[in-house]
């Protein structure tokens, strides 16, 4: 009854969050995967079935006793320069029967030149973005997890400076038996504490999301199917005078439009376990191909991502190539110890 009435509330509370879509919120750099599994998976996942403890950043419910001594590192070089690094580590209380973990997503957008009006140099800037958030997890009889995770954001760009605090909230469920998880997550719920100079505040990247996968009992394989942004349906970014001025047709009516609108809540993921000791990931997130094609051209692999992992016994080796462009992807690298038999 105890977790009846938690979900309900979460349920209940879900309207009054932040629905601003389409680049519109601040801190959007909290939307951007930090490991490489996550990356892998399509950028959203709350229910695969993984010792991965790398995918607890976004994810309090996924942290289990057996990741107790688990540190997680991850690197990635994104457009432009821009370096992104993440460290998490987790424990387990058996006097409290709780997991903890605790670490830092931190994004370095490098020196950039700063000028007046007039171009002269003023000295040079070196913006970046970082979040620092504690989570803790617990179980509820035999095959319900509950966790949240408290972050402080903050934001620098010069003298445009800005901090806030989120909290995430999740629910999982998991049957070994039959190979089944699922999840319930509520993201980025919070507020902008300083907005930045000559602004007011803004919302943060809400997301309400449910996911499920399956792992078969007779195949090396799991599946995996997100449904994200569900606070809201249209979740299409429709840009009228940069389309109109480009003579791109956005304005699609029909059974086709409502079924777009649909699958852009929409990502596959499936992995595949040739060994005990290799994952091979591969997904497909539509609201990414869609919203980075433009035109009529060709987009590639734009929305797909891939991702390898070997897993020695104290140490996995993980890597995952996510494509935003139609002529190039991102690399991300993530090592995770085991400190703990």
């Amino acid at each position: 009854m105890k977790l009846i009435a938690v979900l309900f509330l979460l349920l209940a509370a879900s309207p009054i969050a932040a629905q601003t879509l389409g680049g519109n919120t601040v801190f959007s750099f909290l939307d951007l995967p930090n490991s490489p599994q996550l990356t892998a998976l399509g950028g959203i996942n709350n229910s695969v079935i993984t010792g991965d403890v790398g995918l607890c950043f976004t994810n309090p419910a996924l942290l289990r006793p057996s990741m107790h001594g688990q540190i997680a590192a991850s690197f990635s070089t994104l457009y432009g320069g821009v370096h992104n690094y993440n460290c998490w580590a987790a424990v387990h209380s058996t006097r409290w029967q709780t997991n903890f973990a605790a670490g830092v997503n931190y994004l370095d957008y490098g020196n950039i030149t700063q000028t007046d009006a007039a171009g002269n140099i003023l000295g040079d800037l070196h913006p970046n973005d970082y979040v620092a958030q504690i989570a803790a997890s617990r179980q509820y009889e035999r095959k319900w997890f509950y966790g949240a995770t408290l972050k402080f954001i903050h934001s620098a760009y010069g003298y445009y400076r800005s901090s806030g605090a989120a909290l995430d909230i999740e629910i999982n469920y998991y049957d070994s038996a039959r190979l089944f998880q699922a999840g319930l997550t509520l993201r980025n719920m919070g507020i902008q504490f300083h907005p930045y100079p000559g602004t007011t505040r803004g919302d943060l990247p809400f997301d309400l999301s449910l996911g499920l996968t399956k792992r078969l009992a007779k195949a090396p394989i799991q599946f995996s199917f997100t449904a994200h942004h569900l606070q809201q349906f249209n979740i299409r970014y429709n840009d009228t005078s940069f389309n109109n001025y480009n003579g791109f047709d956005q304005n699609n009516k029909g059974s086709s439009f409502t079924m777009d609108k649909l699958f852009r809540h929409f990502i596959l993921a499936a992995q595949v376990f040739p060994e005990d000791r290799v994952e091979i990931t591969v997904a497909y997130n539509y609201l990414r191909r869609k919203e980075l094609n433009i035109g009529e051209a060709g987009n590639g692999f734009t929305g797909f991502s891939f991702g390898l992992g070997v897993l020695i016994k104290k140490l996995e080796i993980r890597y995952a190539r996510g494509f935003y462009t139609n002529t190039a992807g991102y690399n991300q690298f993530g090592l995770n110890l085991r400190l703990n038999d």
